[in-house]
């Protein structure tokens, strides 16, 4: 038996199924192995709808969250590893052909024992050119040589849909050049930031003796304290105003005159028009950083921005100390994945369409892509049911909320036109120069962007991706071929399952064009404002009802959520849930079906829905959510939304009382 047969044996096994009408075809159903049947599904919802699962599947060594979708996404990273395999197994591909680049690719990021042997050798030339930065202006070429690797260092640089125009992309400048994960953990006091600042200072000083490096890994660290200290914290960034600087060229160079624009944009080949400065404090501080810091400085900040982003694919004493810091004290994870994983990863990072298009050439059917966009559909139509019966809004903003849903622009499965990536040039026996050659491919992708009107049919995910997305800017929402497989969706699943599923993704991706952030902008992409004065303070004060009920879920004594900073997400779930189920109503009148596992058909949803989101996660990983991921914990991202919604009450006949009938519902959408 094949692998590839063996994970779609595994996957059809994860699968209950339900027995048919005689006109039916079979459908499966929800997992009734996974429930936990001591727990109440009024009391703990999260706990009752697959607690036996995680029961009997802890997390793995190498991941930081498990459950049936985070299982099934490593088994899809395992098909892209099987077609690599198959690609790189074969060396007379012609030339330029994707199966030449992908399967070369691959080869090298297999050959671990040629990147033991070279030890640091790869990363020599590099750190020479930087060894040899004595003044400000070879600080500034340094710059200029990062960021064509797409190493921000310290800001980033990249194409925008213009927010008042986004019929045309700009340039946008950043933010970065951080070691630890935000500004946070160099300023807050916390016993665990303290501990994260005590192990990073423990990690830079390794890493730098591994490197042979002499630079001061006490100068590294009070450069980015310095610039943490100039960044905005991860709630005001989730504000798009306070991120909305627009100005032309020339008053870019008036904010940061010490810095040569000019050749800038030269060397990225990128026009001087307008761009965005997302956080121009930042940018004045990196401007006196250029003033005031040595050279000597700088170049130590600088080779540690390389080491760090190559040392995963370095040898094993660098790719394990990378790892012992990011994932295993930061995340918690206890070892790394197989490196064939890691390859496939890395491949779909840097040439996914190529990979994509022979993944879905192969495990992602045309039937599929048609059921998707069905559900879509039939969702947008009951997002668009919900806005016109609302009784707080005035039938002003309804229209324009209206206007917005019918002019959204679904995407499924992957792109109508493919990248081409001939351009890129791959060796089948050098990892890092592959990685180099094609991050400067994108880089240079991106930059021919800028000054260009926008193009709609660009993907921001690969189409192996298990996610999903809204752009606010094309009012536009992904949902890539690589989520669209059980546990989230099966054409062979039931409606309550599908809808329970995916479906519920679904409406969160249609219902973030409405939250805190997505509401700014109005249908065509604008940041403006589109609200009646008395409908945004509507909209406010129920949002802020959300707000204050995830800042009451702790991941331990003294820790919470951040109410404001996973705001976004949580009103995404509950009018996800909301517009799904709304939508399987009306799929459920049309179609009947009676389950046979004892559940009512309505039970089933929301079952799907706690067996779709309900991972369990590491702690450490928790407290990294906690501090910067807008997505709350998955136990919340099940119990918050259902417990505001009264078809949940009604479907379990929960008493007032229960756990999962909040007494004071919120109520967006």
């Amino acid at each position: 038996m094949t692998r590839r047969f063996a994970l779609l044996l595994a996957l059809a096994a994860c699968s209950k199924t339900v027995q048919p009408a005689a006109d039916q075809p079979a459908q499966t159903g929800i997992q009734l192995g996974d429930l936990d049947r001591k727990a109440a599904p009024c009391d703990d919802f999260y706990e009752f709808s697959n607690g036996t699962w995680r029961a009997q599947n802890p997390i793995p060594a190498s991941m930081d969250r498990w459950s049936r979708r985070w299982q099934s996404g490593e088994q899809n990273k395992e098909k892209l590893k099987i077609i690599l395999d198959e690609l790189s197994a074969k060396t007379d591909w012609p030339a330029g052909s994707i199966e030449k680049q992908v399967g070369d690719f691959n080869a090298a990021c297999m050959d671990e024992a040629k990147a033991d042997a070279l030890g640091l050798a790869p990363l020599k030339p590099m750190l020479a050119e930087l060894d040899a930065v004595r003044t400000p202006a070879d600080v500034q070429v340094a710059i200029r040589k990062l960021t064509d690797l797409n190493i921000a260092a310290p800001f980033g640089f990249g194409p925008t849909s213009d927010p008042h125009e986004p019929s045309r992309t700009i340039a946008a400048l950043g933010a970065g050049g951080l070691g630890l994960p935000d500004r946070d953990y160099y300023l807050k006091p916390e016993p665990r930031f303290v501990e994260a600042r005590e192990k990073y200072h423990a990690h830079l000083k390794t890493m730098f003796a591994l490197a042979g490096l002499t630079d001061s890994p006490e100068q590294v660290f009070a450069f980015e304290k310095r610039l943490a200290e100039a960044s905005l914290d991860n709630v005001a960034l989730r504000n798009p105003k306070n991120l909305d600087h627009p100005m032309p060229f020339d008053e870019l160079v008036k904010l940061t005159p010490h810095f040569d624009w000019v050749a800038f944009y030269k060397a990225g080949k990128v026009e001087k028009a307008d761009l965005n400065v997302a956080e121009p404090g930042f940018m004045k501080a990196f401007d006196r950083e250029l003033q005031e810091t040595s050279p000597a400085e700088w170049r130590g900040y600088l080779k540690w921005k390389v080491l760090a982003a190559s040392a995963p694919w370095l040898s094993k004493p660098f790719a394990d100390e990378s790892f012992n810091f990011n994932q295993k004290f930061l995340g918690g994870v206890g070892e790394k994945k197989p490196r064939g994983v890691r390859c496939a990863e890395l491949t779909d990072q840097l040439l996914g369409e190529a990979l994509g298009k022979k993944y879905v050439e192969r495990y992602f059917p045309p039937a599929a892509k048609a059921r998707v966009q069905e559900l879509v559909k039939n969702e947008l139509s009951a997002m668009k049911e919900i806005i016109e019966h609302l009784d707080w809004m005035t039938p002003e903003t309804k229209k324009k909320a209206v206007h917005k849903v019918e002019t959204f622009n679904p995407k499924v499965g992957y792109p109508d036109k493919w990248r081409d990536y001939s351009g890129v040039h791959v060796k089948r026996d050098a990892l890092l120069a592959n990685i180099a050659e094609g991050q400067k491919w994108e880089v240079a992708f991106e930059h021919g962007t800028m000054g260009k009107p926008t193009n709609r049919d660009f993907w921001g995910m690969t189409p192996p991706t298990s996610n999903a997305y809204y752009n606010p800017l094309l009012n536009e929402i992904v949902f890539p071929a690589g989520i669209l497989i059980p546990p989230a969706f099966d054409v062979n699943a039931s409606d309550a399952v599908n809808y329970g599923a995916i479906g519920v993704v679904i409406g969160h991706e249609i219902s973030h064009g409405f939250d805190d952030q997505g509401a700014q902008f109005d249908a065509d992409g604008r940041l403006q404002n589109w609200w009646t004065e008395q409908d945004l303070k509507q909209f406010q004060d129920r949002t802020s009802c959300v707000a204050n009920q995830y800042d009451g879920y702790f991941i331990k004594p003294g820790v919470h959520h951040n109410g404001r900073l996973v705001l976004g997400e949580s009103i995404g779930d509950l009018a996800g849930a909301r517009v799904a189920y709304l939508a399987f109503q009306k799929a459920l009148a049309a179609h009947p079906f009676k389950p046979a596992d004892g559940f009512t058909p309505e039970q089933e949803f929301f079952v799907a829905w706690g067996q779709f989101r309900g991972d369990q996660i590491r702690e450490e990983t928790q407290l990294l959510m906690i501090q910067g991921d807008p997505h709350p914990v998955a136990r919340f991202r099940v119990i918050g939304p259902l417990s505001n919604l009264t078809e949940f009450q009604k479907a379990w006949s929960c008493p007032a009382q229960s756990a999962m009938v909040r007494p004071n519902r919120c109520d967006v959408w």
